[in-house]
């Protein structure tokens, strides 16, 4: 049995946030299962190449942006699930951190960082 606490995770800082890695390759469970913040006016452009993830919103709202334009609001109590390693934007509202519990599959490293460029998705 594992058991973690928030306080005594590794902390990652992405980029435009921080990611709290609370289960990672070296857990054996085969996802990895991420507290993430991303801060209030920053707009990332993602795409998870290697994984799938999915990200349930437990805190203050933003949006994710699909590259042709389809914006799907994020509030708590949404989830979205990347099930086409689908590159787009998370842009967090220009007031509030977004909060969001995060699964990958298959898990990461823990060590992994975005490079954030407005051109390209950061991808790992």
């Amino acid at each position: 049995m594992i058991i973690r606490d928030l306080e005594t995770v590794k902390c990652v800082d992405w980029g435009n946030g921080l990611s709290r890695r609370f289960l990672t390759k070296s857990d054996g469970v085969g996802y990895s299962i991420t507290d993430t913040t991303v801060r209030a006016g920053t707009k990332s452009r993602l795409e998870y190449r290697n994984h799938l993830e999915s990200c349930y919103c437990i805190e203050g709202s933003g949006e994710v942006v699909e590259l042709d334009g389809t914006v799907h609001p994020i509030t708590p109590g949404r989830l979205y699930s990347l099930n086409e390693h689908d590159a787009h934007y998370l842009v967090a509202s220009p007031h509030e951190d977004l909060r969001l519990v995060c699964v990958f599959t298959p898990a990461l490293q823990g060590d992994e960082v975005h490079s954030l460029d407005a051109h390209t998705s950061s991808a790992y």
